[in-house]
């Protein structure tokens, strides 16, 4: 089990995460929360380089959960598991018996797992059938919502989620060939974009790619989710407690960035010729803009390639 979580699953940026949120995770009785637990390679690092560190691991996927709870066992009781979406974090740090926390973790996106698992239908590569749900035991699938939706719809999600500039050819495609046959498998999915898709443009790359990702968005509800997680795990931390969010498509990245602006801009109103210290921000930047991965890591862990790392402490109490 062990060799084969190393082999599918390489965190990314994992010593710059650590690093950020090691002068907060690093006192004594610290608590942090992996937001995006997954298979639990960034929460064994963190396990075991600071040995009086407790992580609260929180995912959607069961599997996920399955895998990092077997993989973390030896840290147990140090490490805990909550099943639920990460909006639901401040529910989680109570059910654990805490009232806040001193670090937190987003690696948000798909996971290896569920992209390297043909049978959740995450990827277009693979023929499986079109689930992308990340908890596999609720909701609707890909293919509810691609029977369900108008053209109208179908045409809004590709355009908000994936800004797909061919939405409108993609969406009167699938209603067409959905009147012959549901469409069930990824398989028939891609066929269909592929034929929709002028030559010219197959060649700028794979026409399903951003379609994929849209209906991954739709049926998973992530940007909602994500609108409402992260000032709710700000409102979380501890006085000097750090959050790093690692983000890998631009609709992420854009919610994160803003909660972040907001959070670390004054509250006063510009007329006051002083800023009053209740006016004062709450939490401050630790790194500027975005980071990328480096050039090294990119080449070593192609999933690497898109990521941005934002990060931010707080430094006054809400109250």
């Amino acid at each position: 089990m062990d060799d084969d979580i190393e082999r599918i699953h390489t965190p990314v940026m994992l010593e710059r995460t650590i690093d950020l949120l090691e002068p907060a995770i690093s006192r004594p009785g610290a608590v942090v929360v992996d937001a995006t637990l997954g298979m639990g390679g960034h929460s064994a690092a963190m396990l075991a380089r600071f040995p009086d560190l407790t992580v609260i691991g929180l995912d959607r996927d069961t599997q996920a959960l399955a895998i990092a709870g077997e993989r973390l066992a030896p840290f147990e009781p140090r490490a805990r598991f909550v099943h639920t979406v990460y909006d639901g974090i401040a529910r989680a740090i109570r059910s654990e018996g805490f009232t806040a926390v001193d670090g937190i973790l987003f690696d948000l996106g798909v996971s290896s797992l569920q992209l390297d698992r043909a049978e959740r239908g995450f990827a277009y590569s693979k023929d499986a059938p079109l689930d992308m749900r990340m908890d596999p035991t609720r909701g609707r699938t890909a293919a509810d919502v691609l029977a369900e939706a108008t053209e109208r719809d179908l045409v809004k999600i590709f355009r908000d989620y994936g800004e797909e500039k061919l939405a409108q050819r993609y969406a009167r495609a699938i209603v067409a060939a959905r009147e012959e046959a549901p469409i069930e498998r990824s398989g028939r999915l891609v066929e269909i974009l592929q034929a929709a898709t002028p030559v010219a443009i197959q060649r700028q790359g794979h026409p399903a790619k951003r379609v994929f990702q849209a209906l991954r968005i739709e049926v998973n509800e992530e940007l909602s989710v994500l609108d409402r997680a992260i000032p709710a795990a700000l409102g979380t931390l501890n006085l000097g407690g750090r959050i790093v969010v690692l983000a890998y498509q631009s609709l992420e990245d854009r919610i994160v960035k803003r909660e972040l602006a907001r959070a670390t801009t004054s509250s006063a109103p510009p007329e006051l010729p002083i800023e009053l210290p209740e006016h004062r921000p709450q939490f401050k930047l630790l790194v500027r803009g975005a980071e990328l991965a480096s050039e090294a890591e990119q080449e070593e862990n192609p999933r690497a390639k898109p990521v941005r790392l934002r990060a931010a402490e707080r430094i006054r109490s809400a109250t």
